[in-house]
């Protein structure tokens, strides 16, 4: 398995802002063939019914361990709170209902990315479909939502081919009204 490295970019207790800034990234991607993968802790009964709504095929665990329930058993999440998913593969319109359905939950929301384009003017070459995610965690400071919090962070990834990503990651944080801090944590894909 190999890593990514996910800069932060933008923090804010403002979802509709993070939200707006993903959807302005998303807009200087190549998402041809991009899909969107959902990790989250889910601790209530209504989260899960609003989450299920979205994903009706939910893969999923119990936060204690899979032997305390799974979607792989056939076991009933709703009986099985908190559960831990991992949601991979879907469709790009499914990411919005999902962080719209995760309410006060801890999530991230990973668009995989066809590719940043070159920028010429930026001095910046493309960065190919292998290195190219976007991801926007919701109540939670980290990937992993281990760190419950208020706010939501967007992070990108962005390495080039000299495993470089700091040019990429300045220019994407200033056209979303941010600034990249130094916070990176490895991401597995």
């Amino acid at each position: 398995m190999s890593n990514s490295a996910a800069a932060a970019v933008l923090t804010t207790t403002d979802l509709p802002e993070a939200i707006r800034a993903v959807r302005t990234l998303l807009g200087m991607a190549d998402i041809g063939r991009g899909e969107v993968d959902f990790e989250a802790v889910i601790r209530s009964p209504d989260v899960l019914a609003h989450v299920r709504h979205v994903l009706p095929d939910l893969e999923w665990w119990a936060l204690a361990g899979k032997q305390h329930g799974s979607s792989e058993a056939g076991d009933n999440p709703a009986d099985c709170l908190p559960i831990r998913v991992f949601d991979w593969g879907r469709p790009l319109d499914r990411a919005e209902p999902f962080i719209a359905a995760m309410g006060p939950d801890p999530a991230a929301v990973r668009w995989d990315l066809e590719a940043w384009p070159a920028v010429p003017e930026a001095g910046l070459e493309a960065i190919s479909q292998k290195y190219a995610y976007l991801t926007l965690t919701v109540n939670s400071r980290d990937l992993y939502q281990d760190e419950p919090s208020r706010d939501h962070t967007v992070h990108v990834h962005a390495r080039d081919r000299n495993g470089d990503q700091t040019a990429r990651v300045h220019w994407l944080a200033g056209h979303v009204g941010g600034r990249f801090t130094g916070r990176v944590e490895s991401a597995p894909l």
